[in-house]
Formats: C-alpha cells, sequence, structure tokens
C-alpha cells in the first residue's frame, strides 16, 4: 500500500514505529476485526448466501489442528452491517460463534444522518442481534454491549468531504447505545486517518466538531477510564522498508493483495500497540473486508494457515505466549490490565 495521502505528521509517527527494533514482550493478543459485508459490490441475495455459506462450510476445516498457547482455535469477529440486516445469513454467522470460532459485534455504513435516527437505528439493531440471534452480550447491569467498526472510515464525522456519516456527536451515542470500544483505526493512508496511531486510548466527543477521536487519554495500568469517554482500539501503523528506497504502509489488512506473513508479523509487533506502564502485553488488531472472494481465498486458504504455524514457531523462538481473542476480548483483557494484572485471567472474560 502507497504512502499518498497519508498526513505528514502520522508519517512520521509510522515512520519512527517501522524503524524500531522487535521489542521483549511475554503476552501477545491477536484479534481479527472482519468489515464483513457480503453485499459488498452491491450482490445479488444469491451471492451474499454463496459468501455467508464459505464461511460458515470453510472456517472449521481451515483451522483444523491449529491452537494457541492456551489450546484454543483461531478467533474470527464478524463485525455485520445492520443497514443491511439479513436474519438468514446472521443465523448462520451464530453458528459459528456459537461452536467457539468467534464472536459478531456491529459495523455500520451512513450517509447524511442525524444523532436521533443514529441512536434508534443502534439500539434497534443491538435488540434484534441479541433478542433474536442471542449475539452480543450484557453486562452486570443488564445492558447490552457492542463493538463497533464506521463504514468508509468516518467515524465521527472525520471523512474529509463531510460524507459518510453527518453525526458530529457520534461518540456520544455510541457510548450511550452500549458501544464498548471502537475498532475503525487505522485508516491510512485514507486522510480520515487519526494523529493518534498504534494506542489504546479513550476519546472524550466535542459534539460540536467532527473527529473528536484524533487524539485521546492512553489507556494505562492504574488509570481509571476519563468519565464519558469511549476506548478506541486501533491496529498496527508503520511505515515498512525505510532504508529500501520505496516505502509503503503497513496498516494489519489481510487481503488477496496482502496475505500474513513472517515479516508482517514482526511489524505488527513493532507497531507496539499497548496499555501504558504494561509493555509485556501487545494487541495486534487486525482487519479484512472476508466476504470479498479475494480475502476470502487468503483467510480461509492455506496463507492463513501457513501463518498460524509462522505464529507460532516464532512465539517458540521469541520466548511469548500468543492468544486468539475476539473484539471483546480485547476490550476486557485492555481492562486487566490497566488493573495491574501480570497474566491474563481468561476466566473473567465471559459478560453474562
Amino acid at each position: 500500500m502507497l504512502l499518498r495521502g497519508m498526513p505528514p505528521r502520522t508519517f512520521s509517527k509510522a515512520f519512527l514505529a517501522g524503524c524500531r527494533p522487535l521489542p521483549r514482550f511475554t503476552h501477545l493478543f491477536v484479534c481479527i476485526a472482519d468489515h464483513f459485508e457480503p453485499d459488498w459490490g452491491t450482490a445479488s441475495l444469491s451471492l451474499q448466501q454463496e459468501r455467508v455459506s464459505r464461511w460458515v462450510n470453510d472456517y472449521r476445516p481451515s483451522v483444523v489442528g491449529v491452537a494457541d498457547s492456551r489450546g484454543r482455535p483461531p478467533q474470527h469477529t464478524f463485525f455485520c452491517p445492520i443497514e443491511v440486516y439479513n436474519p438468514r445469513w446472521i443465523d448462520q454467522i451464530s453458528k459459528l460463534t456459537q461452536a467457539g470460532f468467534g464472536d459478531v459485534e456491529i459495523h455500520l455504513h451512513h450517509d447524511q444522518d442525524n444523532a436521533e435516527h443514529l441512536t434508534q437505528r443502534l439500539l434497534e439493531a443491538t435488540h434484534n442481534l441479541h433478542q433474536r440471534h442471542g449475539l452480543l452480550s450484557k453486562d452486570a447491569s443488564g445492558r447490552i454491549r457492542y463493538g463497533f467498526i464506521h463504514g468508509n472510515w468516518a467515524l465521527d464525522n472525520s471523512h474529509p468531504t463531510g460524507r459518510w456519516c453527518g453525526v458530529n456527536n457520534e461518540i456520544t451515542v455510541l457510548r450511550e447505545t452500549g458501544c464498548y470500544a471502537d475498532f475503525t483505526m487505522p485508516a491510512a493512508p485514507h486522510a480520515a486517518q487519526t494523529r493518534t496511531i498504534n494506542s489504546i486510548y479513550y476519546a472524550i466527543d466535542d459534539p460540536a466538531l467532527p473527529k473528536s477521536h484524533d487524539t485521546g487519554i492512553a489507556a494505562a495500568v492504574h488509570s481509571l477510564p476519563p468519565a464519558e469517554s469511549l476506548m478506541m482500539v486501533q491496529g498496527p501503523l508503520v511505515v515498512t522498508n525505510p532504508c529500501m528506497g520505496r516505502m509503503s504502509v503497513e496498516n494489519g489488512n489481510i487481503a488477496g493483495s496482502q496475505p500474513p506473513s513472517k515479516q508482517r508479523l514482526n511489524h505488527w509487533i513493532r507497531a507496539r500497540v499497548i496499555v501504558q506502564r504494561q509493555p509485556n502485553w501487545i494487541f495486534v488488531k487486525l482487519h479484512t473486508h472476508g466476504a470479498q472472494e479475494k480475502n476470502s481465498q487468503v483467510l480461509l486458504g492455506e496463507p492463513m494457515r501457513g501463518f498460524h504455524e509462522c505464529l507460532r514457531r516464532t512465539a517458540m523462538h521469541r520466548g511469548f505466549e500468543y492468544f486468539y481473542v475476539t473484539a471483546r476480548e480485547s476490550a476486557q483483557l485492555i481492562r486487566q490490565a490497566e488493573q495491574g494484572m501480570q497474566a491474563p485471567n481468561f476466566d473473567l472474560l465471559c459478560w453474562s
């Protein structure tokens, strides 16, 4: 992926991240956040069904014999677009989650929207997914919680053209409707990219202005989240090959043109997305558009199996443990790190 369009300040930070030596650490958490869009390309209903069926039929065989440091298979989080809600394929995807292979969260493309309409849409979607399909979870207060990815990268009305959102107080709407964390970034080289990169942090909304998540307060050990803030979980963003004469952006995208590899794994680790003052836990949040055929061939085929084996060998060689986690589990592990835990407690990850 080329560098055009990346803001200079973001480029400088990503360049420095790409030049870091590989850090020493003890735990690696790998989360794949899928912008799962069976309708991509204005697909017919039959093609949408074909795309969903491929995942339902092929995911289990694709991970046979693959396990992390605690013997768990790879996890896949399907961020499903609620603007094209289809109960049939949601039911089918939920079979994978019920079998222990991942989770479902919220994805949304919208344009020229307003806060009232957005609130209604999110509440209806979370109710449907929870009550009708047994998805999402409730916290101790009984509130349905969800993770979120914004379509077209335009979270909080951040698209430079003003398109693909329209809601300057979107972060507030997300938080008030039960969102526990946003997983949209990175967007680079798109101009909706935030100045803050390679970070886990809390955004505080300015309801009068767009892109309130451009900066925020870093998640840190023994530091409480700021009041009325929303957790931002970013994926890796580094400039690769800084000394090779042809620099490019590594943004954690898994695609037909960007298959996973050992070199990319090193870049993801080098990004060092952590909770401040807990350097031993590194969070690698990757993203993909898994319903697209060219991408599903990678994700459900030999390239991804090869990556899992590469990860296993790298962990053995470098002496760290690695864990496949869902988006929801990532957020809960971040909370554990903030509490000062030195080893993850996976028994605490289930919300009722």
